[in-house]
């Protein structure tokens, strides 16, 4: 292992008024290695990450690269120091092409008017993280989340950079794709390139890092090789211990607010002919890889999706698709898998954010008062477990973790919801926030209403419903109780006709 450092940072401090995000933290980042950061949501790593990338300007501290003092005030100056950073939020304009996406602030300023003689390059790119099947000249908006997620990783490694910094880069991507973005970092970091890897997924990091560095409350608490180190030992430093999953019996109430049944759901001649139902009071996980069908559905049931037909009963009444309004009215509230283009207002605060889908029931005479306001907004954040004292913070000044809670935050108890759809409701969470986030939807389920999620994660849908339907290809192949299957079962049935090789359940 090559031991020279890229990258130091010494004594970092960096506080959000009373908020101490960050307390004299000190990282190192050595030539060639892939180096994990890790803690649960609020640990620090976001805050450290855009320290490093310009994206926030520390208060105290020294940032170094390749033994030199820099001070790094925006993110083209990080990008001029050779920094590229993979958010965990797509960043690509859905207009433009592939190549012109590529080109946006890493290429030349000559790239638009050559776009002919740089071709042969995007093309070797997208070879490289496994998009070789698409043109450059390609519309981004026609592309699938993981592929646009895999753009994402192919820009920044495009870009000749010293140090890459990936933040939950496999977040939306299958099995598959995910061999593909390790391939490539394998690759760089071969030739000498730097990577940060920013994940919550465990088994990854054990895979592809080098050595780990672990936050918990704004501080480092280790920096220790991987080859040390498992899981279990891995969730100990993080968070203390594994929030146990609380196996939660079902209370499925015949006849309840939150019935209800879907019949021959057919959806922009993808989905065929999907039938399933459940009690108010049980959860329904819809598992499936990406592009199976899934988060269709969701989508198809929150009245986002024009081509949609079949019959849809909640709470002993028919209600027609392809209309929010309708879907909305019948008591039907969405948790989107992209809580910033689809969710999240990011510079209002949490507590405007919390309110914005309940004002009509906050009002009186058309007036709110500020402390009505105030006081719904405190109930949900304590329902949320969002510390109170952020109630008037910004949502970007959250992390992923802590977006996602107020994400989720705004649809809890809402009076007129009878069923909670949530599209990959962990998303980009860690460890704890993730039960945190489990037991919220546990505790909306025991009022009685129905509740449909959709995960690629497996472990997730092991652990959360009480009924599981598979999906694959636009089909349910399978429905069953949770009791009544297993893991290696489900994970079969997601990735039938053994389309991923060499993955094992």
């Amino acid at each position: 292992m090559v031991t020279e450092s890229v990258l130091r940072a010494e004594g970092v401090v960096k506080h959000y008024g009373p908020v101490k995000a960050l307390q004299g933290v000190s990282f190192d980042l050595r030539r060639g290695e892939v180096h994990a950061l890790l803690g649960h949501n609020g640990a620090g790593k976001s805050t450290l990450v855009k320290t490093l990338t310009g994206s926030v300007q520390l208060d105290e501290g020294q940032i170094f690269l390749d033994g030199q003092a820099v001070s790094i005030s925006s993110p083209s100056e990080a990008q001029s120091n050779g920094i590229a950073w993979v958010d965990q939020e797509l960043t690509l304009i859905p207009n433009l092409s592939i190549e012109d996406n590529i080109a946006l602030g890493g290429m030349e300023s000559t790239f638009l008017a050559q776009r002919k003689q740089h071709r042969p390059r995007v093309k070797q790119l997208l070879e490289q993280i496994g998009l070789g099947h698409l043109s450059p000249t390609q519309e981004v908006g026609t592309l699938s989340i993981g592929e646009r997620q895999l753009l994402e990783i192919t820009r920044a490694f495009g870009r000749n950079s010293k140090i890459v910094i990936l933040d939950e880069p496999t977040a939306t991507l299958s099995d598959f794709e995910i061999e593909r973005v390790f391939a490539a970092i394998r690759e760089v970091t071969a030739e000498g390139v730097s990577v940060i890897y920013v994940s919550h997924r465990l088994e990854e990091i054990i895979q592809i890092c080098d050595r780990a560095t672990i936050m918990r409350d704004g501080q480092v608490v280790t920096t220790q090789e991987i080859s040390g180190l498992d899981k279990s030992a891995l969730v100990n430093l993080m968070v203390g211990q594994l929030p146990e999953f609380a196996e939660v019996q079902s209370i499925a109430k015949e006849g309840g607010n939150g019935d209800f049944s879907i019949t021959n759901l057919s959806i922009n001649n993808f989905v065929q002919d999907v039938t399933f139902g459940a009690k108010g009071g049980e959860i329904f996980g819809l598992a499936g890889q990406l592009g199976s069908g899934a988060s269709l559905i969701l989508r198809a049931l929150a009245g986002l999706e024009p081509k949609s037909s079949g019959r849809v009963v909640l709470s002993g009444k028919q209600f027609r698709l392809g209309s929010t309004l309708r879907s909305r009215k019948a008591g039907v509230y969405f948790v989107s898998n992209d809580r910033k283009g689809e969710g999240l207002f990011l510079t209002f605060t949490n507590s405007r954010n919390l309110t914005a889908t309940r004002l009509p029931i906050l009002a009186k005479a058309s007036i709110i008062s500020r402390s009505v306001l105030k006081k719904s907004a405190e109930t949900l954040m304590q329902l949320a477990g969002v510390d109170k004292s952020r109630r008037t913070m910004t949502v970007d000044s959250l992390s992923g973790g802590n977006q996602q809670k107020i994400f989720i935050g705004r649809n809890l108890n809402h009076p007129k919801m009878k069923l909670l759809l949530l599209d990959e409701p962990t998303r980009g969470v860690d460890v704890k926030g993730r039960a945190e986030i489990h037991q919220l939807i546990r505790e909306a389920s025991a009022s009685g209403i129905g509740v449909i999620f959709s995960s690629t994660e497996l472990d997730e849908i092991m652990e959360l419903s009480d009924i599981i339907g598979v999906m694959h290809k636009g089909k349910l192949v399978n429905v069953e109780m949770r009791g009544q299957t297993n893991a290696a079962k489900v994970f079969n049935e997601m990735v039938r006709e053994s389309e991923i090789e060499g993955v094992k359940a």
